[in-house]
């Protein structure tokens, strides 16, 4: 009860208190991610989803620097060893990671066609029959292969908009019975290029840190490979959340295969940069491993890991009438010595 200043008593209106654990367990619960919230016809997102104020107006800087900042673009013709082009390269890379930590890869030998069967994958999983989806949710990081809505769903101070498939890849592959039959044959075609281009990658980066061209790969560098791919659906108030928050990636380095939606940002003098979809470019990004490598030091050259998110999508401008927003898509491909 309150007093009014005229005396008068009143029953006061209190919010029910918010119950944030029982909240992620209900929604982790369901079995169906963020996708099933989507389904249901969701118009505002639980609270569970909203992030801080704080870093969410992060994503107002991007555009006043915008021009000033742009991830390189390097070209992969001519990368192999021996070639007159390979030298540049190496140089570019080079640069490129320890300005950004980042860099786009065109002509990386992966057929275009080939790229689109994957994020075709990605959504076939995700967009499928829910009951048969359920059958593969899981949080033990123990299985080949798995669908899951956050790894950090009990433990980040926020939720984001997404879900994910994970797979181990390498170096034992699961058996092709545990992989999903909607995605089977692309996820294993995929992979295939990724660790030939991984083994690409670690020539080059080894020879822009000063080292023999074998060096990582002699560390086992290029050993594991852990696939995800994520899946941010619509989303009725994408300015209140992310499809991923942020972060730097573990392992050694990730190659992220984007959709034309785009949403990816990194984190580059204190300011969020876009990282714009190029038509058949691959994402290269340093992780942790590498950036802190016993060879990444002062007397040869440093390495930069570049904290990276991912905006949800707001809805298409041809559309801006319609309630619907957006779906985006992403593979993220983790060399890293398996330990």
């Amino acid at each position: 009860m309150v007093v009014t200043s005229t005396g008068e008593e009143v029953q006061e209106q209190t919010k029910p208190e918010y119950d944030r654990k029982n909240e992620l367990k209900a929604f982790d619960d369901t079995k169906t991610g963020v996708k099933g919230l989507v389904d249901a016809g969701l118009t505002k997102i639980p609270r569970i989803f909203i992030h801080d104020k704080s870093q969410l107006n992060d994503i107002s800087t991007t555009r006043s620097v915008a021009p000033l900042f742009s991830v390189p673009i390097i070209d992969f013709e001519g990368v192999d060893e021996g070639s007159a082009q390979r030298a540049g390269i190496i140089k570019k890379v080079r640069d490129a990671c320890e300005k950004f930590g980042f860099f786009q890869v065109v002509n990386h030998g992966i057929a275009k066609y080939v790229m689109d069967d994957m994020i075709n994958g990605v959504r076939r999983f995700h967009e499928q029959d829910t009951e048969v989806k359920k059958g593969f949710y899981t949080r033990d990081i123990m299985r080949k292969f798995g669908y899951v809505s956050n790894f950090d769903l009990y433990t980040g101070p926020a939720t984001n908009w997404r879900d994910t498939i994970t797979c181990i890849m390498a170096p034992e592959p699961p058996e092709p019975q545990e992989l999903p039959a909607v995605c089977r044959d692309i996820l294993v075609e995929y992979s295939k290029h990724m660790l030939r281009l991984g083994l690409v990658i670690c020539e080059v980066l080894s020879e822009a840190l000063g080292l023999n061209p074998n060096h990582l790969k002699d560390m086992d560098c290029a050993e594991g490979l852990y696939v995800l791919g994520q899946y941010y659906p619509a989303c009725p108030e994408p300015d209140l959340t992310f499809g991923s928050s942020n972060h730097a990636d573990s392992g050694f380095f990730t190659i992220l295969l984007q959709d034309q939606m785009g949403g990816l940002q990194i984190l580059h003098e204190n300011q969020w940069v876009d990282v714009p979809p190029q038509p058949g470019a691959l994402v290269v990004n340093i992780a942790d491993l590498l950036q802190a490598s016993p060879y990444n030091c002062d007397d040869l050259f440093v390495f930069y890991f570049a904290h990276h998110k991912r905006q949800v999508q707001k809805r298409q401008p041809h559309r801006a009438s319609e309630k619907r927003r957006s779906k985006n898509f992403g593979g993220e491909f983790f060399q890293d010595p398996f330990l």
